[in-house]
Formats: C-alpha cells, sequence, structure tokens
C-alpha cells in the first residue's frame, strides 16, 4: 500500500518544542464573508458595511474576527488534531491586526504541553498557533488544548508537561482597530448602549435561539478546511462514544457571538479570548441559545474614543435562558449548558 497519505499526528508522535508549519494558506474573499453570514447571521455594523466602516476611517468593512480565528484554527487541524477526540479549550487569544477581503492567512504552532491521559487511550495536546498574512505580519495567537488519540495504547510516553497559562489577557495588551469610534452611529449600529451604560456583574439574555443542522455544520468544517474526523465523518463517529458527528466546538462559539448582538450590539470587535471551555456536546436538531454577563471593564491606552469589556459568554442547547444556567457549587455544568467563553471585546464610547 501507498504510504504517501497523511494519518495525521497521534498523541504520541508529538514532542515539546515541536514547531508544525501548516499547509495551505488560505486567502479570505468576499465570498467567505457572505457565506459566513449565511450561517450564522451576524449583524454587527462594522463587519456588516463598507460605508459604515469608511464613515470611522477603516478602508472598509474588516473580515469577522472569529472567521479570521476559525480560518487558522483550521489550518492547524491536519497535524494537530485530525485524530482528536474534543477540542478542550483556549487561552491567551489575541487579536493583533484587522483583516480585511483578499488578505492571505497561514498558521505555524509550537507544542507547549503534554498530558497523557490515565486510560492510556488518549492525551490532551496543549499548542500555541500564531496566524499571519502575506506580508509576514501576525494578526492572530492564542493557545488551545485538544484531546487527541493514541495510536497505540501501550506506547510510552515520555514527556509530560502542562502550561500554566493567565487567566486573562492583561487590558494594557488589548489591541483595538485605528477607527473614529468617535463618530459612531447607534442609529445604524442598531443599539443605544455603548461602552459607558455595562455594569460589572451585569446580565444579559440575548433571548434569541437558533436551531443547527447537520449541512450548517458541515458547511462550516468545509470553509475552515477543518478535516477533524469527529466533526465530518459519519462512517467512523458512527461507531464512537456518541454514535454520530459533534458539532465543531468554533461553530458554537460564532453562534453564540451571533446571537448576543440582541442586548451587545456596539461589542464590534473582538480583541482577546481570555479562556474557553467546550462543557458538553452539541448536535444536528439542538436549539442554542446564549446569555453574557460583564466580568470586567478597561480603557483603551492612548484612547478616549473607545473602551474594552470583558464578557463571559455562555451558550446552551435547548434551554431559554432567562434564568442564567450556569454551574453549580460542584463546579459541574447542567447537560444543557455546552459553551463558557470570556473575553475582551471593544465598543465605542460616549464624547
Amino acid at each position: 500500500m501507498s504510504n504517501k497519505t497523511n494519518p495525521g499526528n497521534f498523541f504520541e508522535d508529538f514532542r515539546l518544542g515541536q514547531k508544525l508549519v501548516h499547509a495551505t494558506p488560505r486567502t479570505l474573499t468576499e465570498g467567505d464573508v457572505s457565506l459566513y453570514t449565511a450561517l450564522y447571521g451576524p449583524r454587527f455594523a462594522l463587519q456588516s458595511a463598507d460605508a459604515f466602516a469608511g464613515s470611522l476611517g477603516l478602508p472598509g468593512a474588516p473580515i469577522d474576527d472569529f472567521l479570521v480565528f476559525h480560518t487558522v484554527f483550521g489550518k492547524t487541524v491536519p497535524d494537530i488534531s485530525l485524530n482528536a477526540v474534543a477540542n478542550l479549550g483556549y487561552a491567551e487569544g489575541r487579536f493583533l491586526k484587522p483583516v480585511y477581503p483578499g488578505t492571505t492567512l497561514s498558521a505555524v504552532s509550537e507544542v507547549i504541553g503534554l498530558k497523557e491521559n490515565s486510560n492510556k487511550q488518549t492525551g490532551v495536546v496543549y499548542v500555541r498557533t500564531d496566524g499571519f498574512d502575506e506580508n509576514g505580519d501576525k494578526v492572530l495567537t492564542y493557545v488551545r488544548w485538544v484531546m487527541v488519540r493514541k495510536r497505540d495504547a501501550n506506547a510510552v510516553v515520555a514527556e509530560t508537561s502542562v502550561p500554566k497559562t493567565a487567566a486573562f489577557v492583561a487590558p494594557d495588551s488589548l489591541v483595538a482597530p485605528f477607527a473614529d469610534f468617535a463618530r459612531f452611529d447607534t442609529g445604524a449600529s442598531g443599539s443605544p448602549y455603548l461602552w459607558d451604560d455595562y455594569g460589572i456583574g451585569e446580565k444579559i439574555d440575548h433571548v434569541d435561539g437558533m436551531t443547527v443542522e447537520e449541512s450548517d455544520h458541515m458547511l462550516a468544517t468545509r470553509l475552515y478546511q477543518n478535516t477533524a474526523k469527529v466533526h465530518f465523518n459519519q462512517f467512523s463517529e458512527g461507531k464512537g462514544r456518541f454514535g454520530r458527528r459533534l458539532i465543531y466546538g468554533g461553530h458554537v462559539i460564532s453562534l453564540a457571538r451571533a446571537l448576543s448582538f440582541n442586548g451587545l450590539a456596539n461589542a464590534v470587535s473582538i480583541a482577546a479570548i481570555n479562556g474557553g471551555r467546550h462543557v458538553n456536546p452539541l448536535f444536528a436538531g439542538d436549539t442554542v441559545f446564549a446569555w453574557s454577563e460583564v466580568l470586567d471593564k478597561a480603557e483603551i491606552a492612548g484612547r478616549k474614543d473607545c473602551g474594552a469589556l470583558r464578557l463571559r459568554l455562555v451558550a446552551t442547547k435547548n434551554l431559554p435562558c432567562e434564568a442564567f444556567p450556569d454551574k453549580g457549587a460542584d463546579g459541574n455544568y447542567p447537560e444543557n449548558v455546552i459553551l463558557d467563553f470570556d473575553y475582551w471585546a471593544i465598543l465605542p464610547r460616549k464624547s
């Protein structure tokens, strides 16, 4: 049999400090933006209209930050998570530069941690991934950890190291778009509420729900060139733990972010990912709801026209969020909670 095909890396193939230069750079176009909009329906004004972005001094509407994130993430899948059981979490994510249609993205990762699970069947791989544009400028960086199958349960794994990640991205390292938010039109954006109007501890039920179809997440994983078997191969996953394909965790993030428009319409730009966990699986036919909590507020150095909100975004399945379902005193989540995501968003300030 030919050995020219790539079966993907298994847990025992990874080494601490290993550098992975991921294949297939990807040019994002207006077509990608349209398909992303069709999948999730985001309505944030800055990413929706060239004229709106131009009124703030930008060259056009930037690409949605999570479309950039998922595209860079997709580059890493064949090398890191082709044989994954589940993507577990994120930390230390920073969006460093707006991306516009026509930009070509590529990705490089470094293995920063390895931990074999007690069942000897799987292990957790920790990586730091950087995304670059065609000029070599870094547009995104983040840490993620993923559970990966072992090829051989008896393989000896000598290296064990669990990295310590920051609890949150420091506000003084946040990058806001070089836009003049003093000219922000709240009539066009869909909400009068700016950075000043939100208080720490405030909770927002985003009210709306969105049902996920098999066609939705299959289109999404192909859009991002995400080839993880757990998402797209029913032949293999039908024999697995759940008996069906899992919805890609990033699909949940984008759905919840789009739903958050109702209550956070002026949170127009993602500055950082502080942390995130996919705490329960999502399947086709489930309906996603979301709520947010304001964890903190921060000023942006040198900027009086915008500020940052640290937001906790919680998504549920088949459970509206008017009661703000959350983890219990024991730290465990009810089965209807599917995502707990902590991020910094940029909002215009009152003049």
